[in-house]
């Protein structure tokens, strides 16, 4: 992007912990490429020290010495670029999504009052990492351009245990609680494990609207979120929307629409909302099909930074009448019409709401170059995360067996951590000589997906180079 500055903290504090968000920014710029940064402003969270650069770092509390407390706003036009937030594309490149600054604050104060009937004496909670479009859109523009109170949290839903969320909606008396269906999921399970962070040990009354962010919610995890936090008289608003849509696009509009389980339902009015097949001709009603939409909305995506000419192939492609490509398959149902998101139609996981490339994760595990000689990644389900990653790696030593196995797996999980995040970590991990692939080399995918799911092979595997690499292939480490 350029960057002349980069504004960080000394640490980040999360599930009790100091993680150095100041010397994960000293080793991206030594890395080479950040020629551009000349500053970097350290807020000091803690009272830990970290390295301080002389001439470069500048702490906070030496910024604001001195300072008028008046600030004049800078007026810009309206399709000025407010931020570029990076999302990774199926081909692994990351893409800087550039939002504007008239439009995306439109829509975000928008959908504040629509999705969320946001009124004066609301207590908003958007549980989501400010770092993500989520964390953008309803954490700090939205309501903030609608002046709501709201609760702005950097733990974790389980420290110190799976009762923090229920414990602060009642401490804060929060009444709109809009949270991903990960979170929803870990603290099911903990509630069947420990019944002391069950919610109903907690006043939850002040809840009246309850929402879901990230990824469909399944219907299992929508009728306890339903019956048990919001006592089965708040609706949820199962928003979809992405990075590129900078707002909610389908959604139901709480006391307004009727409400379906695992469904968004409608779109918003003004988003032209449709599902085609590959020639962008509607399907009907019952049939599967590409989500698009057909019209522009305010806080669209305006390009992807650097790259106009990857924006529009990858948006608005010919084949498609150059509707807007959201990526995910959808089918509306013969009854009402109502949506239901049915999963990406490319090779892109959605890991706990983070949408990541698979070519990102196979890049950086064949990074590790005095180990990995080949990576294939794939997703499958998770009850937990929604999608899990699953890598099948080829090493370059013998086939590890038993404790070395599971030593080198680490290894490469540490790593992918490294590269990319602690999301990216894959969690399973399968070693073969070889990976499944055609006499041509071509990788078969789809067999590996039915490995990593646990299905039986049904598919022809004739063509394999080498089918004894399938045993090989069974063990997860």
């Amino acid at each position: 992007a350029g960057a002349v500055a980069v504004i960080t903290a000394n640490y980040q504090m999360r599930g009790g912990k100091e993680l150095p968000l100041k010397a994960i920014v000293d080793e991206g710029i030594a890395m080479g490429g950040c020629e551009s940064v000349k500053n970097v402003f350290v807020y000091e969270r803690s009272k830990t020290a970290c390295n301080m650069v002389a001439g470069r770092d500048k702490t906070f509390s030496q910024l604001e010495a001195g300072q008028s407390t008046e600030c004049a706003p800078e007026i810009v036009n309206a399709e000025h670029p407010l931020f570029i937030l990076y999302t990774s594309g199926s081909t692994g490149k990351p893409k800087g999504v550039q939002h504007s600054t008239g439009g995306y604050l439109l829509w975000a104060k928008m959908t504040m009052d629509w999705t969320f009937d946001l009124k004066d004496s609301d207590v908003f909670w958007c549980t989501a990492d400010i770092g993500w479009i989520t964390g953008h859109t309803y954490v700090a523009y939205g309501p903030l351009a609608a002046g709501a109170t709201q609760i702005i949290f950097e733990g974790v839903p389980t420290y110190p245990d799976a009762g923090r969320f229920w414990q602060m909606i009642e401490r804060h008396k929060c009444t709109i609680f809009y949270t991903a269906p990960t979170a929803i999921r870990s603290l099911i399970k903990a509630s069947e494990t420990n019944e002391k962070v069950h919610p109903k040990n907690w006043d939850l009354t002040s809840l009246r609207i309850m929402g879901s962010v990230g990824e469909p919610i399944n219907p299992e995890a929508w009728m306890w979120y339903y019956k048990h936090v919001g006592g089965e008289r708040c609706p949820i608003v199962d928003t979809f929307w992405q990075t590129e849509t900078g707002g909610h696009m389908i959604t139901p509009l709480p006391g307004a629409t009727p409400l379906v389980p695992g469904s968004c339902t409608l779109p918003l009015p003004g988003i032209m909302a449709a599902i085609v097949d590959e020639a962008g001709n509607d399907v009907p009603n019952g049939s599967g099909g590409i989500l698009v939409v057909k019209k522009p909305w305010p806080s669209m995506i305006r390009t992807i930074w650097g790259d106009p000419e990857r924006f529009k192939k990858s948006y608005f492609p010919e084949e498609l009448k150059g509707y807007y490509l959201a990526g995910d398959g959808a089918v509306r149902d013969a009854e009402r019409g109502y949506f239901r998101i049915t999963g990406r139609i490319d090779d892109v996981l959605n890991v706990s709401g983070h949408r990541m490339g698979t070519m990102e994760i196979e890049s950086a595990l064949v990074a590790k170059t005095d180990l990995v000689a080949e990576a294939a990644v794939v997703g499958r389900p998770d009850e937990t995360t929604g999608e899990a990653i699953c890598a099948f790696v080829v090493l370059k030593r013998p086939l590890p067996q038993g404790d070395e196995a599971k030593q080198i797996a680490k290894e490469l999980r540490d790593w992918v951590a490294k590269e990319i995040g602690p999301i990216a970590k894959p969690k399973d991990i399968r070693f073969g000589e070889n990976l499944p692939k055609t006499r041509s080399g071509k990788i078969m995918r789809r067999l590996l997906r039915s490995l990593a799911k646990g299905e039986q092979i049904t598919q022809d595997t004739s063509t394999l180079e080498n089918p004894a690499i399938l045993t090989q292939l069974d063990q997860t480490y």
